[in-house]
């Protein structure tokens, strides 16, 4: 009974049923042999991968980019110049951990003065800011402070904050622009007897703010949008520090000082102004940032100015360690300086912080804490910075005069500036600078230079810090104004 009258055709259903499972065996079969000659592919190519040359593969690897925990707002105001709509500064930028970290291959072009042969004898400087008008007439003062104490160190400014060099020199720019004067009359005899005295020498050289240049020679000045020469609040113009003249006539300078026989030159206001319309300041190609500005001049300077035997540093807004909204506004990034100079010296003067910075209420009252946080704050950010590369040592300036213009202050005497070197070695750094426009310094809070020696050799290990290790939190209150001299304000 193969057929039912009226019922289904079986046979036929039974045919078709064959045909149908005959061809899902003849897919199935092309799909295995797909399959098989997919993995022998595969094979073949991972295997002829791994024989590549190392070299090849480390060069394709990713590099790390660091980023801030947050990112401020900046806008611009009525009058041009740009405020944050939060209170600044934010922005600490992240340090990864050991976990977090990636071994990557820095590419050749990376490794900056890779042949520079060093032959530079550095030393640990404990030293004070000195005026060419000191030299004149302070001169057995400043000798006295040297011979007695600790002191190894003189700050003397060579570029003075109106653009006057401050002694004889020559060269093909600085001829050109006539800004050599003779305040300091007999620089040889001058060194001389530093060196007889076995002082440690630097050049001070304010570098951006030049109202002297820019009045003699305009095109090198900052520009605003609308074509003329910028000038801040107190009518003064800087510099652009992308003007290839401008930064050969630094390197003139240094080779003066050089020959001359400094140790080092200390580039100050190597920044952009802060005040007025800086929102329309023409620079570079129109692309370039002010971060990208400051660190190509830091950059060639450093490569011109190293091999003639000196050693280069600068000085830094505090609240750049931790601040992208500062780091862009003056164009200093903390971390990449740190790469080209052999010094960064932060100005960290308590006094300098407003209310409420890294929790302290009032920061020029506690100056060890707040020195002890500034560079704390400094090492987490330097530590960013891969153990191979270069990285300029930390040399702080610190306070010592009395901020008499703000509402919370103290009298800075022997026990308060002690304790900003104190807290500066507990963060694990060893010179630093100190600060007092008048050249009038507290002598009793130096040693002698033998008992200095003694108390650091034998300072406990680690050193138990008086105050707790300070949090930071990711907001904080703005620094203050930018003030790049202290006795500004009323000192």
């Amino acid at each position: 009974m193969g057929r039912r009258k009226g019922g289904l055709d079986f046979t036929k259903d039974s045919r078709r049923r064959r045909k149908i499972r005959g061809r899902e065996t003849v897919l199935m079969l092309l799909i295995f042999l797909a399959a098989v000659a997919v993995g022998v592919f595969v094979f073949l190519t991972l295997k002829e991968r791994m024989n590549e040359p190392q070299e090849k593969l480390s060069s394709e690897e990713p590099t790390p980019v660091a980023t801030p925990t947050e990112e401020p707002v900046v806008t611009g105001k009525e009058d041009g110049t740009e405020e944050q709509k939060e209170a600044g500064p934010f922005g600490m930028w992240v340090v990864p951990t050991k976990e977090d970290e990636v071994e990557v291959v820095i590419p050749t072009e990376e490794l900056w003065m890779e042949d520079f042969v060093d032959t530079r004898t550095k030393t640990r400087s404990k030293g004070i800011y000195v005026t060419s008008d000191a030299i004149r007439n302070k001169l057995d003062y400043i000798l006295n402070l040297i011979d007695e104490t600790e002191l190894n160190t003189i700050v003397i400014d060579i570029k003075d904050d109106d653009g006057r060099i401050t002694y004889e020199m020559s060269g093909e720019l600085i001829d050109r622009f006539g800004t050599a004067r003779s305040f300091i009359p007999d620089i040889e005899n001058f060194v001389s007897t530093m060196k007889e005295h076995g002082v440690y020498l630097i050049a001070r050289v304010v570098t951006f703010k030049d109202p002297l240049l820019v009045r003699t020679e305009p095109k090198l000045g900052l520009h605003l949008s609308d074509g003329s020469v910028y000038k801040d609040y107190k009518g003064l113009g800087w510099l652009n520090p992308t003007e290839q003249e401008v930064l050969d006539y630094y390197v003139e300078i240094a080779q003066n000082i050089a020959d001359t026989g400094f140790d080092e030159i200390n580039f100050d206001y190597i920044r952009f102004p802060t005040e007025g319309k800086i929102s329309e300041l023409v620079y570079g190609d129109g692309e370039m940032t002010k971060i990208e500005a400051i660190s190509a001049a830091v950059k060639y300077m450093c490569e011109k100015i190293k091999p003639m035997g000196i050693y280069v540093s600068a000085d830094l807004f505090g609240a750049v360690i931790r601040s992208a909204v500062d780091q862009r506004i003056v164009g200093q990034d903390y971390q990449e300086l740190a790469l080209y100079l052999d010094y960064i010296c932060p100005m960290i003067y308590p006094s300098h912080y407003s209310d409420g910075y890294y929790g302290i209420a009032h920061p020029d009252t506690e100056p060890y804490k707040m020195i002890y946080a500034a560079l704390e704050d400094s090492n987490k950010v330097l530590s960013g910075i891969p153990e191979y590369r270069k990285r300029a040592e930390v040399r702080p300036w610190l306070q010592d005069f009395t901020a008499s213009y703000l509402r919370h202050y103290i009298k800075y005497g022997p026990k308060q500036v002690r304790e900003e070197i104190e807290a500066t070695y507990d963060s694990g750094h060893t010179g630093w600078l100190l600060w007092n426009a008048a050249v009038n310094y507290t002598a009793g809070a130096l040693m002698t230079e033998e008992d200095a020696d003694y108390a650091y050799e034998h300072r406990p290990t680690p050193t138990p810090s008086p105050t707790p290790t300070i949090a930071i939190p990711t907001k904080m209150p703005n620094a203050g104004q930018y003030i790049d001299s202290p006795w500004k304000k009323g000192e």
